[in-house]
């Protein structure tokens, strides 16, 4: 469920969903007493069901959900604009992990949860799960956590089979211990199938890598405990970004970048067999790849054991004219209930120790995914898993970084231009 972006080709889509989400924030109740609260979400939350039963529930609530495919370059923009001018969000709206933590220092433009009963939730939620959700001064409850984001890596199974490779997931497991034997692993696969690059994009892979790299150097990345920019001396970054660039000169990508149109494109065109698998991407993957790739895509361990990349939160922007209501449905969407309806329809982990603990989670499959063991997967080691500090400038930071490994996959720069590009113009942003 994540990602954060630009773009001035945006213009005209912004000012069309600027418009809508004004008219949708407004009270349209008609004098017939029915408030309609709008949902902005990005990807796939997995909340199609739970609008069902909330609007069966309480009749005088209708859902008006608006959801953004592209989250960096559209939802992203779009929402600190919102934010910004006072008008146009949601109701209720997502904030992925990132984009939080650049917003945590601006608690007055969201409702403080805590007004609403949100206090009384604490124990619902992962420790530091509910920490992040807090105003940087500790004073509001900001946001709600909806999911974590456990790693693994999901793979073609055909595509596998393709290239003589095994495709149970634990022989597959074997093939890559380490990242290096990934990558000797996708030398092998290329010289079988070469018109399928053997993984999806640079970004992809980095982030998952740094969210290994981070604890073995603090459980930091761009920034310090203290918010100080660190990216060109934290040896987790290096790591990550030099793996990526050697990958990269293996000719073993497709060059594609999350969560664009393009490599939205990718999952249907055979672009890639491999790609780095957050617990909330196999939603992702399954919406992507459509009815045709059933059963074509699994999921394996993760070279190098583990890892946590991403997960969102759900919050009330103070603009929304009916924050009880909304903050009530809020509380409903992220309730262990809620959360293991959103586990079931696109693998969300959830983020409440009584969800992660309940067998609909623990034994789930996911049978788009070959019957593969989510619940074994993700859900047994959830609870170890630890945040990575994150500065307030980490979108931005992290952007840079994302959008020039793009260019190195390009071939638009070399490794050391990348790496000296990217350090400098993430300093620029953070300042």
């Amino acid at each position: 469920m994540k990602s954060t972006r630009r773009s001035a080709a945006i213009a005209a889509v912004l000012a069309g969903v600027l418009a809508a989400g004004t008219a949708c924030s407004s009270d349209d109740s008609g004098g017939s007493g029915e408030i309609t609260l709008t949902v902005d979400t990005f990807g796939s939350f997995g909340y199609e069901e739970l609008f069902t039963q909330y609007e069966k529930d309480n009749p005088g609530i209708k859902i008006e959900h608006r959801n953004e495919k592209e989250h960096e370059k559209v939802y992203v923009p779009n929402l600190l604009k919102y934010l910004e001018t006072g008008s146009g969000a949601g109701d209720v709206v997502a904030l992925e992990e990132g984009v939080l933590t650049n917003l945590r220092g601006q608690a007055t433009k969201f409702v403080d949860l805590n007004q609403y009963g949100g206090a009384e939730l604490k124990d619902d939620f992962l420790p530091w799960k509910w920490s992040l959700g807090q105003s940087l001064d500790g004073k509001s409850l900001m946001a709600l956590g909806t999911d974590v984001g456990g790693l693994a890596m999901c793979y073609r199974t055909d595509l596998f089979e393709k290239a003589g490779l095994p495709t149970d997931r634990t022989e597959v497991a074997k093939l890559w211990p380490t990242w290096e034997s990934y990558v000797d692993t996708g030398k092998k696969f290329q010289e079988k199938v070469p018109n399928t690059k053997f993984v999806d994009g640079l970004t992809t892979l980095f982030n998952a890598v740094l969210s290994q790299e981070a604890p073995k150097n603090g459980n930091v990345t761009y920034f310090d405990a203290s918010d100080k920019y660190i990216a060109d001396t934290n040896p987790a970054v290096k790591s990550a970004f030099d793996f990526v660039s050697g990958l990269d000169e293996q000719q073993l990508s497709a060059g594609l970048k999350s969560f664009t149109p393009q490599w939205q494109t990718g999952f249907k065109k055979d672009s890639f067999a491999t790609m780095a698998c957050p617990a909330w991407m196999l939603g992702v993957i399954k919406e992507n790849s459509g009815d045709t790739y059933d059963d074509k895509w699994d999921v394996a361990a993760v070279p190098g054991g583990g890892g946590n990349w991403g997960g969102s939160f759900l919050a009330v922007p103070k603009q929304s004219e009916h924050p009880k209501e909304a903050a009530d449905l809020a509380k409903f969407l992220t309730s262990a209930k809620s959360q293991i309806t959103a586990f079931k329809a696109v693998n969300a982990l959830p983020t409440s120790p009584e969800a992660l603990a309940d067998p609909e989670v623990k034994d789930a499959k996911n049978e788009y995914f070959n019957d593969a063991p989510v619940g074994e997967i993700f859900a047994t080691t959830a609870t170890s898993l630890q945040p990575v500090q994150l500065g307030v400038k980490n979108v931005d930071v992290r952007t840079v970084f994302e959008d020039i490994l793009v260019a190195l996959g390009q071939d638009k720069l070399s490794a050391d231009e990348a790496w000296k590009k990217a350090v400098e113009d993430g300093r620029d942003k953070a300042e």
